[in-house]
């Protein structure tokens, strides 16, 4: 068994942390008792909006710097008890730039690991993603922790992005086994909720209906939208993190998924129906020149291990949590577009 870091008291550092995820997380590990939280950005893609909830705690502290730059992680790291790296490139961004998206995910990766041992940080929670199972025809069925990568007929971009997710799993398993480090990875599904952003391919099925639907025009779908997709509240995610940390959990990688999968077609009804609208989806042809995350048939992202080693499960249903990511855009809340 590994280090256990509880919450209470413990000092955090959540790279990329001015993000969806990060803002979540920060906000529960300081309702927890976190005796500091520090949030490391760059701001390449983050936003100072994304905290503005939670800047008003003492504990909080913003660190400006970039996971590519070692000296300024040896800083931020020192005197921490845990760290969350979030700070990662998507598949749309790497798309757009795929050598950039490697530096960071494979050495910015490294960088944080490099740190995390040379500062004696108790447990590294690693973020990682469903992508680590790849795209296309081979996905279907269950999905479980030992299920092998699938690449075939997928978008060159979101390979590169599962694979440099792997590549990160191995750099934190290389890292335990040579030097000690205790290290959860979290394959999470794809996150949504308030303080969403427009990076996550499959999440724009949900803002971007949203988005339609406000301006009255009738929501759309690739396909005949059959295709499964497997989404995870970031309420969830939060609190998956959290458990990460407080476990005696080292070693291991766990899927981190909401309670059931969704179709595309079924999920752009249900934000249709919550944001108030009465309006058919239009089946679009695919474009080749964009990233579409496809899958050979209907699969299920399963949890149970997690539930098993960390005490954890969803709470929060697709309904809910769309519910709730409407309820912050139309109190106010800006979508993130960077």
């Amino acid at each position: 068994m590994g280090a256990a870091v509880p919450i209470r008291g413990s000092r955090f550092l959540v790279t990329g942390g001015a993000s969806l995820v990060g803002s979540a997380t920060a906000q529960l590990l300081l309702e927890e008792g976190a005796g500091e939280v520090a949030i490391l950005d760059s701001f390449y893609q983050g936003s100072r909006e994304a905290i503005g909830h939670i800047e008003g705690d003492a504990r909080l502290k913003l660190v400006e710097a970039d996971v590519l730059r070692l000296p300024q992680l040896l800083a931020a790291t020192r005197g921490m008890d845990g760290v969350l790296h979030l700070a990662a490139v998507m598949s749309l961004t790497m798309d757009r730039d795929p050598w950039m998206g490697l530096s960071v995910n494979i050495r910015g990766t490294q960088n944080v690991i490099e740190a995390c041992c040379v500062n004696g940080v108790k447990k590294l929670v690693f973020p990682s993603s469903t992508a680590a199972y790849g795209y296309g025809p081979g996905i279907a069925g269950d999905l479980v922790e030992e299920t092998p990568f699938h690449s075939a007929g997928a978008p060159p971009a979101a390979i590169l992005y599962g694979a440099s997710k792997i590549i990160g799993e191995q750099l934190c398993r290389d890292a335990h086994l040579k030097r000690g480090l205790d290290y959860v990875a979290l394959r999470y599904a794809t996150v949504y909720g308030e303080r969403q952003h427009y990076r996550a391919a499959n999440a724009l099925y949900i803002i971007e209906t949203y988005d339609r639907v406000k301006r009255g025009l009738n929501p759309q779908v690739i396909g005949d939208g059959s295709e499964t997709k497997h989404f995870v509240h970031v309420a969830d995610v939060a609190r998956a993190n959290a458990a990460a940390f407080a476990s005696e959990a080292t070693d291991v990688a766990l899927n981190i998924s909401g309670p059931s999968p969704v179709t595309t077609l079924e999920l752009v009804r249900l934000v249709t129906e919550l944001a108030g609208k009465d309006l058919e989806p239009e089946h679009l042809a695919p474009d080749a020149s964009k990233v579409r995350l496809t899958s050979g048939g209907p699969w299920r992202l399963d949890h149970g291990a997690a539930e098993r080693i960390l005490g954890w499960r969803p709470e929060v249903d697709m309904r809910e949590g769309i519910r709730r990511l409407i309820a912050w855009r139309e109190t106010g809340g800006q979508t993130l577009r960077v």
